[in-house]
Order: C-alpha cells, then sequence, then structure tokens
C-alpha cells in the first residue's frame, strides 16, 4: 500500500494523531471526524482513546518539543487521537480505506521504532546525537523567543493613546485564555475599583448625566463607559493598565 508522511506527533510519550491528520490519511474530512465521535461519544474515553487539551496544558503542550504543529496561534482547543481512537474512527468510517490505513499506521506510527545506529561507526553515531540535540535547542530556543516577545509586547511603554494598545492586549489574553471577554473586563474593572478606592458605576452614571446636561446624544451617552470614566483620571489611567499588563504576564504565553 502507500504510504503516508506524517509529522509525528507525541502527547506524554505516546504517539498520537490531530483530527487533521486523522481525517487526510482516512480520505475523509474534519467535520466527518467530529461528526462520528459526537455521534458515539459514549464509547470514547478521554485519555485511553483521546486528549483534549485546552488553556495551560494545551499552551505547555503547543510550545513543547513534541508538538510538531505549524501556526497554532489560533488553536484554542485540540482533539489528539490515540491508537485506540484510531480504531473506533476507523470503525465509524468502516471504508476498505480506513482499515487499509489503520493498519499502517500501527505498524508505522503509533508503535514507533527507534532508528537502529549501532551499526554505523561511532563517529557517525555521534554526529547524528548531535543533530538530534541541535534539533531539540533550536525548538527550545524558538519556544523561549517566543515567549520573550510576549513579553516585550506587555512591557511597552504606554503613549498617551493607550486605549488601543491595551484593548489590543485585553483581546489577547482574552483569545489565549479563552477567557470569555466580557468576564476578563468586569474582573479588571473590579480590580480598578479595589485600587483606586472608586466606584466605575458610579462615576459613569455621574460622567451620563454631565454629558445629557450639555446636550449630548442619547447614541452618544449610551455608549460611554468605564473606560471613558478611566481615561479622564490619570492615576486611573496607570491603575488600569498596570492592571492588564499583570493579567497579561498571567495568562500569555
Amino acid at each position: 500500500m502507500e504510504t503516508f508522511n506524517i509529522t509525528p506527533i507525541e502527547n506524554e510519550g505516546k504517539r498520537v494523531l490531530t483530527t487533521a491528520q486523522l481525517a487526510e490519511s482516512y480520505e475523509t474530512t474534519e467535520k466527518r471526524i467530529t461528526e462520528n465521535f459526537n455521534r458515539n461519544s459514549d464509547h470514547y474515553t478521554e485519555g485511553k482513546h483521546f486528549y483534549c487539551l485546552t488553556g495551560d496544558e494545551l499552551k505547555e503542550f503547543l510550545h513543547s518539543a513534541n508538538c510538531g504543529l505549524q501556526n497554532t496561534n489560533k488553536i484554542r482547543t485540540l482533539y489528539l487521537w490515540t491508537e485506540k481512537g484510531a480504531l473506533l474512527h476507523a470503525k465509524s468510517l468502516n471504508t476498505d480505506k480506513a482499515w487499509e490505513v489503520y493498519d499502517f499506521l500501527v505498524e508505522n506510527y503509533f508503535q514507533k521504532k527507534e532508528p537502529d545506529y549501532s551499526a554505523l561507526s561511532p563517529q557517525l553515531q555521534f554526529m547524528i546525537q548531535m543533530e538530534q540535540r541541535q534539533k531539540q535547542l533550536e525548538t527550545a530556543v524558538r519556544s523561549t523567543n517566543q515567549r520573550i516577545d510576549d513579553m516585550r509586547e506587555v512591557m511597552q511603554p504606554v503613549s498617551d493613546d493607550w486605549r488601543p494598545a491595551m484593548n489590543k492586549l485585553v483581546n489577547r489574553i482574552a483569545a489565549d485564555a479563552e477567557y470569555p471577554i466580557s468576564e476578563l473586563y468586569l474582573d479588571i474593572y473590579d480590580e480598578v475599583d479595589i485600587r483606586g478606592g472608586v466606584h466605575l458605576d458610579t462615576r459613569l452614571e455621574h460622567l451620563r448625566e454631565r454629558m445629557w446636561d450639555r446636550g449630548a446624544t442619547e447614541t452618544y451617552i449610551d455608549r460611554l463607559n468605564k473606560l471613558d470614566v478611566i481615561a479622564q483620571d490619570k492615576k486611573l489611567i496607570a491603575i488600569y493598565v498596570a492592571i492588564v499588563r499583570e493579567f497579561a504576564a498571567k495568562y500569555i504565553g
């Protein structure tokens, strides 16, 4: 049968396949794989048939040397299928192609075989070991550089135009940490209230009243929010920026 060029991926020391890899190998679609899983979810056991990575666990995996994935920035949830999970999907599809590929995967992918270098000279074995260590080091360096870039973004000095920079950072936190953005803003504003000794809700009411007295339109007044309150007080701006950065340092990278 034909062979497959599958990028090896490991989780907890075991070979696994992403949904995309499984779909491509079985010559079906990711949607079909997902539908089969949802329809037969009671037959699947997490840790036995699949791993579902989210949050910090997902971040740690994506930064590991065993990830082997490209363009990981937009991944928020990742399903990884074990050999037994691949078997259940082959049963669901029940095509000659799926069974043929499954046999290949068992023999050539899941049962990973370490190369036998014993017949090579000691010099060649040493060179191979050095190349493997170099690749591991390069992976570690890329991961470290990405973390450094993330922290540089967090620590950038804030100009007078601070709102777009902080909005971008808040959106990044929400995306990376799967933190509902409405809840994130509520938590940040609560922290501003505590540290600033203020009540942003009350200040927002007063701001809207002042704008009404000045003849502002109802649409404009309705659009006012707590950031508009913060923007009028340099002390609150500094507190808000510090809090957003603390959240970023905690949840990004």
